[in-house]
């Protein structure tokens, strides 16, 4: 308050300061004498305070600033006065009357007062919008057009157009493949079933736009299993096979049961008792018998180790000596004679080497061929864990037997021939073999507990 106060009065000091309002006066501007009232309250300061003189002051120069476009104070006299002098013509000749505006032409236009009022007649400037000037991203498109003048000036060309013109002159090169019509005799066949897609859109409009697929990794494509999801039977398990077919699927069956048969039999011996580990009476009683014996052998052997231990000299132990400087020269021209001979003896075995380079390329040959020959053990042996059932979790696969018929039981027809096996083991048996589910095994029901019975004192005292 005090500081609008004081920018009223220099103002209203300066000479040649103009009021536009006729019934202000510069001194009526001033106040005279102020009342004398207790400012340090804050309920004080809006009851007892007048600020109409300075708000009549900030008023009488916003209006100037409208009107005019400053303060008339500061104007020179050039845009405040002109000077009138009249037309050239004699202002006492007769002025001839303008000629009557005919009935017909139309007036001139005029703006209406409505829009005369809701014109801008200030004169004061609209204050700048900030927001107007701003620019998104500014910095980035600034240092983005400082790269590119380094790089014309270098004479190279931005990444961006680079990436253009090699995708133009790919489109330039490659031949835009029209499409076939429907009721074209010589159109590719196109199975409908089949797991690709024909795929006739642009590509480049797909992978912008964002709906391109996923390019399927060619892991997922490999099958886990290279056996067939339905294995046929040899045909000596047809209902009515050749004797021979036949006779080999039993020889395979058997050979089976063999394979299982020895293996219980060894897991049966690891696990038999040995008669000779089984306690006898004769053990027994020795078990028994153990430390009741008289110690005084015992004590007797234990005095004469004492006594061979005292009988041993005092200074067995002898200090190896010091050797003398002449013993320690000639181990040092020892070592040095060693070391030579060492370097001469590789010498003459690289010499020696020369002479033998036809039985090295022998050995050389010997060692490729055994390391092509590994390696093709190791491809088959790759190529044959492919078919066969991997571990995939804590149990094993357990192979199914073989669905084989003896000769007494093969019919001759299908009218008698007796069903055996299960589609639905096979199926699952299959899944597992060609790793696309783990073994597994059924699972085992928890007996219940069985309710007990019992009797109430109540009951038994009706009964």
């Amino acid at each position: 308050m005090a500081a609008a106060r004081r920018l009223k009065r220099v103002a209203v000091s300066q000479p040649g300061f103009m009021t536009l309002n006729a019934s202000l006066k510069p001194e009526d501007l001033v106040s005279g004498k102020r009342k004398r009232l207790n400012k340090n309250k804050k309920k004080n300061w809006n009851k007892h305070s007048d600020v109409q003189d300075v708000e009549d002051f900030l008023e009488d120069i916003r209006f100037q600033e409208r009107t005019t476009g400053g303060l008339i104070s500061e104007r020179s006299d050039d845009t405040l006065f002109f000077l009138d002098v009249g037309d050239e013509k004699d202002s006492t000749q007769n002025v001839v009357p303008p000629a009557k505006e005919k009935l017909g032409r139309r007036k001139v236009s005029r703006p209406l007062k409505v829009d005369l009022i809701l014109q801008n007649n200030s004169l004061v400037p609209s204050p700048k919008n900030v927001l107007a000037h701003q620019q998104p991203n500014a910095k980035k498109l600034r240092h983005k057009a400082k790269k590119a003048t380094q790089l014309a000036a270098e004479g190279k060309l931005p990444r961006k157009q680079k990436l253009l013109m090699k995708r133009r002159l790919v489109a330039r090169t490659t031949k835009t493949t029209a499409t076939e019509a429907n009721n074209n005799p010589q159109r590719d066949y196109f199975d409908i079933w089949g797991e690709e897609k024909k795929e006739t859109r642009d590509q480049w409009y797909l992978q912008q736009t964002g709906k391109k697929a996923v390019k399927r990794p060619e892991q997922l494509s490999e099958k886990p299993s290279l056996l067939p999801a339905v294995e046929v039977i040899a045909p000596g398990g047809s209902y009515n096979p050749d004797f021979f077919s036949h006779q080999a699927l039993l020889l395979e069956a058997h050979t089976v049961e063999v394979k299982r048969d020895k293996a219980e039999r060894k897991i049966e011996r690891q696990l038999a008792v040995n008669k000779e580990d089984k306690a006898t009476v004769e053990t027994i009683f020795r078990e028994e018998v153990e430390g009741l014996v008289e110690e005084e052998d015992e004590d007797e052997a234990a005095a004469g180790d004492e006594g061979e231990e005292d009988d041993m000299p005092v200074g067995a132990i002898s200090l190896a000596e010091k050797k003398t400087e002449k013993q320690r020269r000639r181990e040092r021209l020892m070592k040095i004679q060693e070391q030579r001979r060492q370097v001469e003896k590789e010498k003459t075995g690289q010499q020696q080497q020369l002479f033998q380079l036809r039985s090295i390329k022998a050995s050389l040959k010997q060692r490729d061929a055994r390391t092509k020959a590994r390696q093709a053990r190791r491809k088959a042996k790759t190529e044959a864990q492919k078919s066969m059932p991997r571990r995939l979790g804590r149990l094993k696969f357990q192979a199914p037997d073989l669905e084989i018929q003896l000769t007494n039981e093969l019919s001759g027809s299908l009218r008698k021939l007796k069903p055996e096996g299960s589609v639905l083991k096979d199926r699952f048996k299959s899944l597992q073999k060609r790793n696309l589910i783990e073994p597994r095994e059924r699972v085992k029901f928890r007996p219940r507990l069985k309710v007990k019975y019992v009797e109430k004192r109540s009951f038994k005292a009706i009964t």
